[in-house]
């Protein structure tokens, strides 16, 4: 193997998670109260948390202007800042205990904990035989946060790590994990701590408050560029117009690439040449039949507070609709179909006036009947857009619509509680779920098609807005982790086949490579995960057959380094990669 890489954390949780979540409170106060007076805590936290992020190497090499030094005044007004975040952050620090959503002892537990950088390792080990249309890279997304959390913090804060497999024509592998050097973490990490306000975690009364007036504080007096965002990157993934661009709905888009070494680089946030002068959420669309880009925009601040944007082929904007809505609410996710945009409107909305009465912005509405809208493709206003309730439904995610006659048919997971990823320790249900939704009644019917808790779904990318039969879900049970890979005939909602890590492994959302282009089945492909075996510390990419009856194992990659629980991945092939080039 060309690179030696040390594997932190490899037989356990990372030192710094000191056990379980059941961990005695007075010890839990201690540390935080370490934390908060260096930090960085110089005990108890593995090494990545004490060492700034290396200078070196591609992955810093972006479009970011050169950092001008602060004048004798900005560095008073930041040392006056940073004692009082400090003094905030021990009174916040003794709340005990911290609900399970925001307490670094459970959201960052095992293999959630974060991974120093890995420099691109060659010549990895393979087993079995890699099919030849794998070549290309596969690329997930996650949190990994880069300092330690002092407070609050939920797993949605991290900052964005990409961890990418490169597959070549002659069967070499290589590996690469790295941050995505979006601003705030480029200032974090010259400062050597954490200081940006975590948008999940910290934000929830009296101490969010004042989190964000910090903030705001340092930018007026020129010590940060609030321009420049404060997103972190570490949710979804999208290969647009020889783009690969890193998202989360908190900022705009942040382009990446790989480079001739199978490294990461980072190139800089991305605005569509100047024209997105706002965040684009996590899962935008694809059109298989015209390369056209379809997103949601949202804004918690002010109206409008929800765009539907189009960009052709070639990046250029060709539409930019806003959508009325009498709040902001989470849209994490949307639909597309041949001729038409599905645009939820759920009951978790945004009420940043909460946190004055010591409660969090992120707030479930139960008086709200959730509700999807219908509007043409390609409308260049509102007027065309119906709303169709749909009761006790949440869908995080929408991994498919398609139409029927009147219908319109859209796929899911419906989860309940609706906010359970940001309040409760409840154990969680995601159910498949089919909504039709009937655009000349103005009626909804909804379908449970699967017992299992399934979440982050993929499919087959060429039946996008087209009738599906297949669907590939991760198994979330026991939850949070995913023990397996469920694939669910969707109009049977029978699981036609499942494939099980196995005891003590876990892993990720299953991304579908076809076999080839054009004339084959929907399910000629293959799938591709991360999975990690918490009894050995080890983790390797596994190829499953997506045709076969058990999604028999094809072949797996062994990394040399740990890869933690993620987010969203996409498979990017060679050919297109030579072509960005």
């Amino acid at each position: 193997m060309a690179c030696v890489a040390a594997k932190l954390g490899a037989g356990s949780s990372s030192s710094w998670m000191l056990g379980s979540r059941d961990h005695a409170s007075g010890r839990r106060n201690e540390l935080r109260a370490q934390a908060v007076a260096g930090r960085r805590a110089t005990t108890e936290l593995p090494k990545l948390f004490v060492e700034r992020p290396s200078s070196t190497g591609p992955a810093m090499r972006t479009k970011t202007t050169t950092k001008k030094p602060l004048n004798f005044a900005q560095k008073i007004a930041d040392k006056v800042i940073d004692v009082v975040e400090r003094n905030l952050e021990l009174l916040h620090g003794q709340q005990e205990p911290l609900p399970s959503t925001v307490d670094p002892l459970v959201q960052l537990e095992g293999n959630f904990s974060p991974v120093a950088e890995q420099p691109a390792c060659h010549d990895l080990e393979v087993e079995g035989n890699l099919p030849g249309c794998l070549e290309g890279v596969y690329v997930r997304n996650g949190p990994n946060p880069q300092f330690a959390p002092t407070g609050r913090h939920h797993l949605f804060d991290g900052d964005g790590m990409l961890h990418a497999v490169s597959i070549h024509a002659d069967g070499s592998v290589s590996y690469a994990c790295r941050y995505t050097r979006t601003y705030r973490f480029m200032e974090e990490a010259r400062q050597g701590r954490a200081f940006f306000p975590k948008p999940i975690g910290e934000l929830h009364g009296y101490g969010g408050v004042a989190r964000l007036l910090a903030h705001w504080t340092r930018s007026l007096c020129g010590i940060l560029d609030a321009s420049q965002g404060m997103g972190v990157a570490n949710a979804g993934l999208v290969w647009f117009n020889k783009r690969l661009l890193a998202i989360s709905e908190d900022d705009l888009p942040v382009e990446v690439r790989m480079t001739e070494n199978d490294d990461i680089e980072t190139v800089g946030r991305y605005d569509f040449h100047g024209q997105l002068a706002h965040s684009m959420i996590a899962h935008p669309k694809i059109d298989p039949a015209t390369g056209e880009l379809f997103s949601l925009s949202y804004n918690v601040l002010s109206a409008p507070y929800l765009k539907y944007l189009i960009f052709g082929p070639d990046g250029e904007k060709k539409n930019e609709v806003p959508v009325t809505l009498p709040e902001a609410a989470m849209t994490h996710d949307f639909a597309i179909t041949e001729n038409f945009v599905v645009i939820p409107d759920q009951q978790i909305v945004f009420r940043l006036k909460e946190m004055l009465t010591g409660g969090s912005p992120v707030v479930l509405d139960p008086k709200k009947t959730p509700r999807f809208g219908i509007m043409p493709k390609y409308a260049t206003s509102e007027e065309q857009l119906l709303w169709i309730e749909v009761p006790n439904c949440f869908f995080f995610h929408l991994y498919n619509a398609w139409e029927e006659g009147d219908e319109v048919v859209v796929i899911g997971s419906s989860m309940t509680p609706a906010d359970i990823i940001f309040k409760t320790s409840e154990v969680p249900r995601a159910l498949f779920t089919e909504v039709r939704l009937n655009r000349v009644t103005g009626k909804s019917s909804k379908r449970e098609l699967c017992s299992l808790n399934l979440e982050v779904g993929k499919m087959n990318l060429n039946y996008v807005g087209k009738k599906t039969q297949f669907m590939y879900l991760a198994i979330v049970e026991p939850w949070p982790k995913v023990s397996g890979i469920a694939k669910v005939d969707v109009q049977s909602g029978d699981v036609v086949a499942r494939y099980n890590f196995g005891p003590d492994r876990f892993g990720g959302e299953p991304v579908f490579v076809p076999r080839g282009s054009g004339g084959t089945a929907e399910d000629d492909g293959y799938l591709l995960a991360f999975c990690h075996d918490e009894h050995t510390g080890l983790s390797e990419l596994l190829v499953l057959d997506a045709a076969s009856p058990t999604l028999a194992r094809v072949a797996s990659v062994k990394l040399p380094s740990r890869v933690p629980y993620g987010f969203h991945g996409a498979f990017i092939p060679a050919q297109d990669l030579l072509q960005a080039q």
